[in-house]
């Protein structure tokens, strides 16, 4: 019926198309910045998004497991209570978050699944 050659190239086909859409179907959400994220918070209440900022000097609370997380404008309380801590969580590190946005009371609470921090002696000399 079909040549060995128009075979392979059927098969080659249909193997190159389910790749493409693997990997489009398992590409990672958008990473936002506190910013993006506060200027309409409204938009994130209950999803699954991440999240990078910087952690505000001094905010950490190891008791109640929280930290302010800031961007240029504006701030936001993560809770990291259940969430996955990489090393080295200390005051003005980069900071990347992945969780739910809630809102508790009339404040937006991040809680935190995850979290990783940026490595400085990555980039010092």
């Amino acid at each position: 019926m079909f040549t060995r050659r128009t075979r392979l190239l059927i098969v080659g086909g249909l193997l190159t198309l389910i790749m493409l859409g693997a990997v489009i179907l398992q590409s990672p959400d958008p990473t936002r910045t506190v910013d993006e994220v506060m200027e309409s918070p409204n938009e994130y209440v209950g999803e699954e998004l991440a999240i990078r900022g910087e952690v505000k000097d001094g905010s950490i609370n190891n008791q109640s497991m929280t930290f302010l997380l800031h961007g240029s404008d504006y701030e936001i309380l993560v809770d990291f209570v259940d969430a996955s801590v990489s090393n080295g969580l200390d005051d003005n590190r980069t900071v990347y978050a992945k969780g739910k946005l809630r809102l508790v009371g009339s404040t937006y609470v991040f809680e935190a699944e995850l979290i990783k921090t940026s490595c400085p002696s990555k980039y010092e000399e």
